[in-house]
Order: structure tokens, then sequence, then C-alpha cells
């Protein structure tokens, strides 16, 4: 069973009515007024952030923020607990992606639309981010590195990002990027004594000087 599925279910059924009224009016920028007037009940509610999504067990930011405005500190005692399980079962590969998305959203700014287009993300997806995220920017530069990892699969990785943010001159960013990788690199080894991460940060270290394959198919 789906450990944020079940999380979700805990915390509707931990939700009082007033709770929920309010819960809809804070979602009104996100949920449609037909669909919140169809909403009885909290998982109703999540159904509809999962279908839009504006909620994932990857992404559970949305989920903290409304119960911060509920002031429900038991119920995000259970949100860190999934979360402090859930970075238990990623995979190395997955936390190093996650990692360089924050980066990228910290960092990248306005250029988000070049490197989204970089990334092979489509005008049409862009322009659909831009409509789902009008004032929230870090949100679109996050849409769309999740389009772009949707689309590339297994084959979306930190190198490729890294090679387009060189390709689009933001170096600054594709610095901060590795360095990260490096450092977390370094953590792995202190940690298992395998030397897991170096190998990560070599191959991000050799797309500085492999000027070449900038242009390269992805």
């Amino acid at each position: 069973m789906d450990p944020f599925l079940v999380l979700l279910h805990s915390v509707s059924t931990g939700l009082s009515n007033d709770e929920l009224t309010e819960l809809k009016f804070l979602c009104r920028s996100r949920v449609g007024k037909r669909k919140l007037e169809r909403v009885q009940s909290g998982l109703d509610l999540f159904n509809v952030l999962l279908e839009q999504n504006e909620l994932d067990s990857e992404h559970p930011e949305l989920l903290r923020e409304l119960l911060v405005s509920l002031r429900r500190q038991d119920l995000l005692q259970r949100l860190d607990s999934f979360e402090a399980g859930a970075a238990g079962r990623v995979p190395p590969e997955e936390r190093d992606l996650r990692a360089a998305f924050d980066i990228i959203c910290d960092n990248v700014g306005k250029d988000w639309r070049r490197l989204a287009r970089h990334l092979k993300v489509t005008d049409v997806k862009i322009d659909a981010i831009e409509e789902k995220y009008p004032r929230n920017l870090t949100e679109q530069v996050r849409e769309s590195l999740r389009v772009w990892k949707s689309t590339k699969r297994e084959d979306a990785t930190v190198s490729h990002l890294v090679r387009a943010l060189r390709a689009c001159q933001l170096n600054l960013v594709a610095d901060l990027i590795v360095e990260d990788q490096q450092a977390r690199g370094l953590e792995d080894e202190d940690v298992s004594g395998r030397g897991g991460g170096s190998s990560i940060a070599g191959s991000l270290t050799s797309c500085d000087s492999d000027g070449p394959t900038l242009g390269a198919p992805w």
C-alpha cells in the first residue's frame, strides 16, 4: 500500500468539518469552484490535488502549508514521519536529482523558460505551466523540471541538467550543483566507506571540459 496515500487518509480522518472548509478556501486559487463544491471530505480534496499534480509523495510541500495554516502540529508530525521514512527509501540517484532541482529552483529565476526549451519542454507545456502558476516563479521552475523528468524517465540525470545549464550560460547554477553533488559524494563515503558518490561527482566535473557534447541529443 502506498505510504503517501495512507498518510493522506490519516490526515483526512483527523480533519473537522470547519477545518475542511478552511482547506477548501485556501485551495481556491488551485482548484476550480465546481470541483470544490463537490468536495465533501479531506480525501475528496486530496484526490483533486493529486489529479492536478499539485500534490504527490515527492512534493508534499502543499500539504505542509495547509497543515501549518490549520496549526495542526499532530498532523504535521505524521507528515514529518512520512518524509523521514521516504528519505530512507529514495535511491541515491533520485536524491541527487531532487537536490539539483532545489538548487535550480532557488537560482534560475526568470531564465527557466530558456532552460526548459533546451530540455525539450514544448512551448505549449511552458504556457500551461505559466497559466497553472501565474504568480509563483519557483513552482513554474519546478513544474518544468517535473515535466522534463516525466518525459525523459530514466534518462533524466543530474549530468544532463548540468550540460543544459552550461549550454544556457547558467554556469553559476551548474557550478552550485556540481559542488553540492561532490559534497554529497564525500558524505556518502564517510557514511558507507564505499565511495559511492565519487563517480557521480566525477561525471559532473567532466561536463565542464566536455564542451563539444553540449549540443548532443538527450
